[in-house]
């Protein structure tokens, strides 16, 4: 097959559509011919070296595809699947554990199903699992028009909550589209002056972002971060909790999320759609941070 192998980190260059054998599936595994895999930051961290990984590598946490193979109960040959790909998703195959997929519902596309196991699952999870989100509550959501983000402001809304989110002047009509109530430009106002007591704080952006939503926060509420350490000591001031949150692949949630999305419910927001051969370009892309929505790799065909 082919993959999308990396031999040392660095810059877009070093990723290399190239021959390599085909992945075997163990015992509770399913083989996946791979039609769609997201594209997130964490692939590019990688590729750079800022989050360590063994290499040669391919990468690619999620995707979309047919079973090709099965050696787990639940699935056989021709179903079709999404969720975590254990092996690299950047593939024409992969393999992973069986309880890390779901059936893929007829009416979403293997492209909006490549979208959920890492974005909207991330999202789904650190509202509700780690903040504990409910009715009437105020979330405020940075980086709302993102990958994560603009799940994040549709779940939010979704459950009932007040949705404030942050993001450049160009983002504030889509994301007020998705169901924000109020909208923060970042260039134009500090979030802090803008807005304060939320509830719930969602961090998507890291870096100098995460310490700034402290002052936004109410006594006693919650921040939660994908993208770098918790401002710890001057929420603990506060009393307010912190979470460096990690996803984990949950079936139940995929298919809820899938659900959701094939009933029209939950919007996807495909940025662009790129042939797995011109990956290099979609690293290029996703590592500027101004990605509207989600960026999806097709894996060319014969």
């Amino acid at each position: 097959m082919h993959a999308v192998v990396i031999h040392e980190t660095g810059d877009p260059e070093v990723l290399h559509w190239e021959e390599v054998p085909d992945p075997e599936p163990n015992e509770g595994e399913v083989l996946i011919r791979v039609h769609a895999a997201g594209v997130n930051p964490i692939d590019w961290k990688y590729r750079r070296g800022l989050v360590e990984r063994e290499l040669p590598t391919v990468l690619g946490d999620e995707g979309s595809g047919v079973v090709e193979a099965s050696r787990a109960d639940g699935f056989a040959e021709g179903d079709e699947v999404f969720g975590h790909t254990e092996s690299g998703g950047y593939a024409e195959f992969a393999t992973t554990p069986a309880d890390t997929i779901a059936r893929k519902p007829k009416a979403l596309t293997h492209e909006q199903a490549a979208t959920i196991n890492d974005s909207a699952q991330t999202a789904w999870q650190a509202l509700f699992d780690q903040a504990g989100l409910e009715r009437g509550q105020t979330v405020l959501i940075t980086g709302a028009a993102g990958g994560v983000g603009h799940f994040a402001v549709q779940f939010a809304k979704r459950a009932g909550a007040r949705v404030i989110g942050t993001g450049g002047h160009r983002n504030h009509d889509f994301v007020m589209s998705l169901g924000a109530d109020e909208y923060v430009d970042y260039s134009e106002q500090e979030v802090a002056d803008a807005v304060s007591e939320v509830d719930v704080a969602f961090d998507t952006v890291g870096g100098e972002v995460t310490g700034s939503l402290v002052p936004a926060v109410r006594d006693g509420g919650v921040i939660v971060v994908i993208a770098s350490a918790p401002p710890e000591k001057a929420a603990k001031a506060r009393g307010i909790r912190t979470v460096l949150h990690g996803t984990q692949p949950n079936q139940s949630d995929l298919r809820e999320i899938a659900e959701l999305i094939a009933k029209g419910e939950v919007r996807v927001e495909l940025s662009e759609v790129i042939p797995m051969n011109e990956v290099q370009r979609a690293h290029e892309l996703s590592e500027s941070g101004h990605v509207r929505g989600k960026l999806v790799l097709s894996v060319p065909r014969d």
